[in-house]
């Protein structure tokens, strides 16, 4: 992807309330078709980033470029942005055909190219023959993807998605994330997407915009982030990180990166000894903890297909890692 034409540009955007900064300073450039997810806890910023770029929050200082003009002025309704909530927003008295034409409706669109239009999305989001229901009888992922096809209808350059699969169950938040994956690579829209869910944001995005104190902590790709976190804080909200102090330096190690193993078994340049403290059993993974002396506890991921009889509270276990597995942090501070 290339910067120029339908690229959305952020530059120094910061929101205050009184003499809280929600954000603070945010440089960011999206490009055209990218699916890009802010992901932080809750008051990192994130949500308050995503309705400035709707519109929806008025900006206090920085600018919002579409295509290299700005923006920051034109009120929402005037940016023809699609906006997808976790409360759907649909319209209960509207049927499924009629909530998706609303957008198309209001533009006064001749009725041959909604109705051609809207049989599109139906299409697209795998809800043909649904047209006449109502959404009360609709699941909550069907909800969802009438709302996303509501939102994508009128072919907005940009689809701003804000925290949309919040509301759904685990095993159908699966399913439907990897139906978004696949809608966005048909049409090509740009996806912004919030949300605090790692899993979301690893499966989906084409990058990761990490944020903390209203403020950016890193950005990259899904594997960039995970395999190379620069500060603590990334090392630690994207996945689980293990922190070693050595000369003057902090490591992340991830806990399935080390190796453990019976006392005396254990072999690499890089070993330390210790006493199991707990073994918990989630399926496809046993999360040891280990006690080592002058060290936090150290969390370790073994395969539970592969581990045969798992290792007892109190066992004495070497643990084992490559130079590799421990990445430098650029901050220092824990």
């Amino acid at each position: 992807m290339t910067k120029g034409n339908g690229s959305l540009c952020l530059t120094s955007l910061s929101k205050r309330y009184g003499a809280f900064t929600a954000v603070d300073n945010v440089n960011l450039q999206i490009e055209k078709g990218e699916f890009l997810t802010l992901l932080g806890p809750s008051g990192s910023g994130k949500t308050t980033l995503l309705m400035m770029i709707a519109g929806f929050q008025d900006i206090s200082e920085g600018d919002i470029l579409l295509g290299g003009v700005s923006i920051a002025q034109t009120p929402a309704e005037k940016r023809n942005f699609g906006m997808v909530f976790q409360g759907y927003a649909l319209f209960p008295h509207m049927s499924v055909h009629d909530n998706i034409a609303y957008p198309l409706s209001v533009r006064r669109r001749p009725k041959a190219e909604i109705d051609a239009r809207v049989a599109e999305m139906l299409d697209l989001v795998r809800l043909n023959g649904f047209a006449k229901r109502l959404p009360k009888e609709l699941s909550g992922g069907q909800q969802q993807r009438v709302a996303l096809a509501r939102a994508l209808c009128f072919a907005p350059p940009v689809l701003l998605l804000d925290e949309p699969l919040g509301a759904l169950d685990k095993k159908l938040r699966v399913e439907v994330q990897a139906q978004l994956k696949e809608i966005h690579r048909r049409v090509g829209t740009t996806f912004v997407y919030v949300t605090h869910d790692q899993e979301e944001a690893l499966s989906m995005s084409d990058r990761i915009v990490i944020m903390q104190n209203g403020r950016i902590e890193q950005v990259g790709t899904p594997a960039d982030l995970y395999q190379n976190p620069k500060t603590a804080f990334a090392a630690s909200f994207l996945g689980k990180s293990n922190f070693l102090h050595r000369d003057d330096a902090v490591f992340a190690l991830r806990p399935e990166k080390i190796d453990l193993s019976p006392e005396g078994q254990g072999m690499g340049a890089n070993k330390v000894s210790g006493v199991v403290l707990s073994v918990t059993y989630f399926g496809a993974v046993l999360k040891y903890q280990v006690e080592v002396p002058g060290m936090d506890p150290i969390e370790v991921d073994v395969d539970a297909w592969r581990s045969g009889q798992a290792l007892p509270q109190g066992a004495r276990v070497d643990l084992t890692w490559a130079d590799s597995a421990a990445v430098r942090l650029l901050d220092q501070s824990l």
